[in-house]
């Protein structure tokens, strides 16, 4: 291990579930933020779950991680939240059988206000938030809006799962490893919507149209089987890509706090500035370069009228959401 230099306090919602309990271990260790950061967890979890989220601790304790220095388990947000240099909300009411997609946003819009308001109150005014729970681009927004104490360039949504799912897709049709994919940028809303934009990918250095020369498939089957990857994992397990979720976490959190390799770019939900006509203020995921202190999206790519219609789509998809829940 080597010389410790800072120490940092991460809150988790959601801690006990499934991503929480793949999540806290990759952490604790050191995976997400190096081997010269020490770690204080701030763990949230609903009343009723506090007694897994207790056993989840210890088994944190048990694995004598060198560089985590306390764990605080708690039901109450200002006990976890309370100086947190970052917040992964990972907590949200899933989607039940009959449930429309209004109805959830209503449920999870007054979870993130709340959370908004408590990060806002009692983590760091330089808090980072990674909203993962879904709908997560619309409960970013939500959070965003209710943390008047934190900038909104400091909120994001994961689209990092959805990139990496192209990304192996992409490297399973041309028949070389997932390191030689690269800059593959999904555009939009973390839903069906999504837009992962194999045009302006590469595949060995080359543009993906080159070495996988079947456009129709690309544009089609490629594009599917992204958008509805959680869906199949959720058929296959009988439960939620769990594993897969925990380690887009992992990868985004380290994108955004290390200098983006020159030439690349990662995908990442941000607070739109308006580029590319996106509406000034919505989450919605672009292509992102990091210097490891600020980040910026990637500007003068040029789309297809396939693309624009695409990413039409999915941003009219984020503004509905936004009117279910103006009421709030």
């Amino acid at each position: 291990m080597g010389l410790v230099k800072k120490r940092i306090k991460i809150a988790v919602t959601g801690a006990a579930g499934n991503i929480g309990y793949a999540l806290l271990f990759r952490v604790a260790s050191g995976q997400m933020f190096g081997e010269d950061t020490e770690i204080d967890l701030g763990l949230l979890e609903i009343e009723a779950a506090l007694p897994l989220l207790k056993g989840v601790a210890m088994e944190l304790e048990d694995c004598a991680f060198p560089l985590l220095r306390s764990i605080v388990v708690s039901s109450e947000a200002k006990t976890a939240f309370r100086d947190a240099d970052w917040a992964i909300l990972v907590g949200s009411v899933p989607r039940k059988a009959g449930m429309e997609r209004g109805e959830l946003l209503k449920i999870n819009g007054k979870i993130f206000i709340s959370q908004g308001r408590d990060l806002s109150d009692f983590a760091k005014p330089t808090c980072k938030v990674l909203v993962v729970g879904n709908p997560c681009n619309t409960n970013a927004y939500i959070a965003k809006t209710s943390a008047k104490n934190i900038p909104p360039e400091n909120f994001f949504a994961m689209t990092m799962l959805d990139q990496n799912r192209a990304r192996a897709q992409l490297a399973l049709g041309a028949g070389v490893s997932v390191g030689s994919v690269k800059n593959l940028a999904v555009w939009g809303n973390h839903s069906s919507t999504q837009y992962p934009d194999f045009y302006h990918a590469t595949i060995k250095g080359d543009p993906v149209l080159k070495m996988i020369a079947d456009e129709q498939w690309l544009q089609t089957e490629f594009i599917e089987t992204v958008q509805k990857r959680g869906a199949e994992i959720i058929k296959a397990r009988g439960l939620s890509s769990a594993a897969s979720a925990a380690n887009a976490i992992v990868d985004t959190v380290k994108k955004i706090t290390e200098p983006t390799p020159k030439g690349e770019f990662f995908s990442m939900g941000v607070s739109s500035d308006g580029s590319y006509g996106v509406e000034k203020g919505l989450i919605f995921s672009y292509p992102i370069r990091s210097t490891g202190k600020k980040w910026e999206i990637i500007q003068n790519i040029t789309h297809n009228d396939f693309a624009k219609q695409r990413i039409h789509i999915t941003c009219q998809e984020l503004l509905s959401e936004r009117a279910e829940i103006k009421n709030l």
